[in-house]
């Protein structure tokens, strides 16, 4: 870990106001003769090349380097409900075969649970070399203390390069556990994966409010763990099973927890946005909740459903599940027509996979019109019975 160290001994009043006045984080404090840097530090390095000369000092630790050599396999965590696995698990599997390729390294399950074999089988039929499976009564509901016991069973026997998870509610509690155990990084809600030809991850994820697109690497510890949204990868196609499937032993497991199960309440299947073939999608471009209504002939005649930015979550005229974009749902549709949305980071993250891309934005230099198939600017209020009207003609043909 890189740090600014300050040589008091050098350090006079004058020099301590000079440079608090430097600081940008105001990270200096100086008390009865003693300067001293605090947690606001940024590491920037200005006190070091713009303050008095040899008073602030840059340091530099020495990284503990590691064998990677050591570490093989590519694992994504199969995670379940009702004897179903979730799609973003498969999602995962066909990138985990994209990163192993430029490796050469195989690409593994971990299946935990009770009485999962048909899950397993079904797994090996994405492609996946082994799955590794930890099966008991006892791992029937998901704990994330007894889950998390038996991935560092795993991870000490098998010492894995990299493990994804969905960033699922399941996820997001589960793989920032195992990270800590493992004592190793874990980047949440990546948007793309790479990887070097080292086995280092390549993380990339929306930062500083979606301004930027941060990459990320752990080169110093391994596993390498990611979690990726549901639609952030596409489906693997099916294929004839070549790999195989491993039980472990189970009965060195610990199994004592705090958590206790007190009722379980199954959620009534509803059609999420996320399964959408034709989306409408509207942002702020509208000026009042009543103009939505605009939209309601275009989503009759495409049968499409509806999304929006989070801005109109944010003034409550839409409930959080239409919300598309990083801090809402991820989409894959056939189909999407956006409406007065100008495209922040954090949307086009959540819907720049569909196949085709319509827009209707009134800014001609809108960062939307970047990844539409068709663009159409102009004002919404006239552009969109115009739209509507086209779409009918051409549906009647």
């Amino acid at each position: 870990m890189s740090y600014i160290k300050v040589n008091n001994d050098k350090v006079t009043p004058e020099i301590a106001e000079k440079l608090i006045k430097l600081c940008p984080f105001n990270a200096f404090e100086y008390h009865n003769g003693y300067l001293s840097i605090n947690s606001l530090c940024k590491v920037c390095k200005i006190c070091v090349n713009k303050g008095p000369k040899d008073v602030c000092e840059f340091v530099e630790e020495k990284k503990e380097t590691i064998d990677k050599s050591a570490y093989r396999g590519i694992l994504v965590y199969l995670e379940h409900h009702q004897n179903e696995i979730h799609p973003v698990s498969f999602e995962l599997i066909n990138k985990a075969k994209e990163l192993a390729a430029i490796t050469k390294e195989p690409v593994y399950a971990l299946l935990i649970g009770s009485e999962v074999k048909s899950l397993a089988e079904e797994t090996l039929a994405y492609g996946v070399d082994e799955v590794f499976v930890y099966d008991d009564v006892d791992f029937k509901e998901f704990n994330v203390e007894i889950y998390t016991n038996i991935s560092e069973d795993f991870f000490k026997n098998f010492k894995n390069n990299i493990i994804l998870f969905g960033g699922t509610p399941l996820g997001r509690s589960f793989a920032p556990r195992v990270a800590a155990r493992l004592k190793t990084g874990l980047t949440a809600d990546c948007t793309k994966l790479e990887i070097k030809n080292n086995g280092d991850l390549v993380q990339i994820r929306p930062a500083f409010g979606g301004n930027i697109m941060a990459r990320i690497i752990t080169p110093n510890n391994r596993p390498q763990l990611a979690t990726v949204r549901y639609q952030t990868f596409a489906l693997p196609e099916k294929e004839k099973p070549r790999g195989k499937i491993t039980f472990l032993k189970t009965d060195t497991i610990k199994r004592e927890t705090n958590i206790e199960l007190l009722k379980k309440i199954i959620s009534p299947k509803v059609e999420e946005i996320t399964a959408a073939e034709v989306i409408v999608a509207v942002g702020r471009g509208f000026k009042t909740e009543k103009d939505l209504e605009l939209i309601n002939p275009l989503v009759k005649e495409l049968n499409a459903f509806v999304g929006c930015t989070r801005p109109l979550v944010e003034k409550g005229w839409f409930d959080v599940k239409k919300q598309i974009g990083m801090s809402g749902r991820t989409v894959r549709p056939k189909l999407i027509i956006n409406i007065g949305i100008s495209g922040a980071v954090q949307y086009l993250e959540g819907m720049k996979e569909a196949d085709l891309i319509i827009s209707l934005n009134d800014d001609p230099n809108s960062k939307i019109f970047e990844i539409s198939d068709y663009s159409f600017v102009g004002d919404l209020y006239t552009l969109l019975p115009e739209l509507t009207k086209k779409i009918k003609e051409i549906r009647q043909v």
